[in-house]
């Protein structure tokens, strides 16, 4: 870990705000403190912490159950929280970039070059990226829901070496770290690993949405897009990024995937469903073949062109997942039929795929 060059740290609102919300100057410029001495490395940070500062200039006692307001609070709070991470980066003579985004940014082709190349360019000129889900315009259906997931998924974005998961809890326990007699688990080496363990969720300060479950699916994630993860407290991110024993050290599950579809299987909320036969199945799932008009049967929901759609089989599960090529009201005529007839009848715009091979990604349950 010692030798990992780009790195993606993620620290929870709960590691950088007050009990009663609004944000911890000294907490901030303690973490700050750790990640600008390692000036030989490419450091993204991915913090929460926008709705959690907006919460008391607003007058509000704890974080809005609704999303309006949630908007609101994230709205003024991210300012602050920016401002912050400006002035303290600033002692050590670093420059800090704003880059907020929604799900939506990240599983459309263009939208997702586009964040590659700014996180690119950020790094490429000494800045360090400060990365945060757009909780002012996400709508529910656009919204990665924690920053957990972002996070592993900004390490794929970036190609980093190693993701480090900042916490309120000093790694993975195999039980509620309150109670005696658990402990903690040092290395998780996949998933057989954590059968049998019973993972808790949101935390007591009541500020972040997350919790062990959120991370614990984050280092998922990332371990089998080929990136290890260290699982730790925010008091030790010094060990974690210095390489020395700390929280749970999660091994690579697997290999780097191509970049989009991993955003697409974990980032892409289904605006609605394909269901195909039995052909069609086979076809994508074990031909890698895209989806064409003669396998679908059904069309559900209401999703225009460029919506990520569940494929369905004919019992309903979903196999697959990817981005459509026409609009939900369209497809009901092209259903059963060759692309040449439907060329011949309809035009040359109609001789493709309903999905492309490119554009999907299976499944695995």
């Amino acid at each position: 870990m010692e030798d990992a060059r780009r790195i993606v740290v993620k620290v929870g609102s709960s590691s950088l705000t007050t009990a009663t919300g609004g944000l911890d100057a000294d907490r901030v410029d303690a973490l700050v403190d750790v990640l600008a001495k390692y000036q030989d490395k490419e450091i993204v940070l991915v913090s929460s912490g926008a709705i959690a500062a907006g919460l008391a200039p607003l007058g509000l006692e704890r974080r809005p159950g609704d999303l309006a307001r949630q908007q609101a609070a994230a709205s003024v709070g991210q300012g602050l929280l920016v401002a912050r991470y400006t002035a303290s980066f600033a002692r050590y003579g670093r420059r800090v970039g704003q880059v907020l985004l929604t799900s939506d940014d990240t599983s459309r082709r263009a939208h997702y070059r586009n964040a590659c190349r700014t996180l690119d360019q950020l790094l490429a000129m000494g800045a360090v990226p400060i990365v945060n889900e757009n909780d002012t315009v996400a709508t529910d259906e656009i919204r990665f829901g924690d920053n957990d997931r972002l996070a592993a998924l900004v390490a794929h974005l970036v190609r980093a070496d190693l993701l480090v998961l900042l916490s309120d809890v000093d790694g993975l326990y195999d039980g509620d770290p309150a109670t005696p007699g658990t402990s903690r688990i040092e290395v998780v080496s996949g998933p057989e690993d954590l059968t049998g363990i019973s993972i808790g969720s949101a935390g007591k300060s009541g500020v972040g949405t997350g919790g062990m479950v959120t991370k614990v699916e984050a280092a998922r994630i990332a371990a089998a897009a080929g990136i290890p993860v260290v699982l730790t407290s925010a008091v030790h991110a010094a060990d974690a990024l210095a390489g020395a024993t700390t929280g749970t050290h999660f091994l690579r599950t697997g290999r780097r995937s191509a970049d989009r579809l991993l955003w697409l299987a974990h980032a892409s909320t289904p605006q609605g469903a394909l269901v195909l036969d039995d052909g069609a199945v086979r076809a994508v799932v074990e031909r890698n073949s895209s989806l064409l008009p003669a396998g679908i049967s059904a069309v559900e929901g209401e999703f225009s062109a460029g919506d990520p759609v569940e494929l369905r089989d004919a019992g309903g599960h979903a196999v697959a997942r990817g981005l459509v090529n026409f609009d939900a009201r369209e497809i009901p005529r092209l259903i059963g039929r060759s692309t040449r007839d439907l060329a011949r009848e309809l035009g040359p715009a109609y001789e493709r795929e309903v999905v492309h091979r490119d554009d999907l990604v299976l499944l695995h349950h």
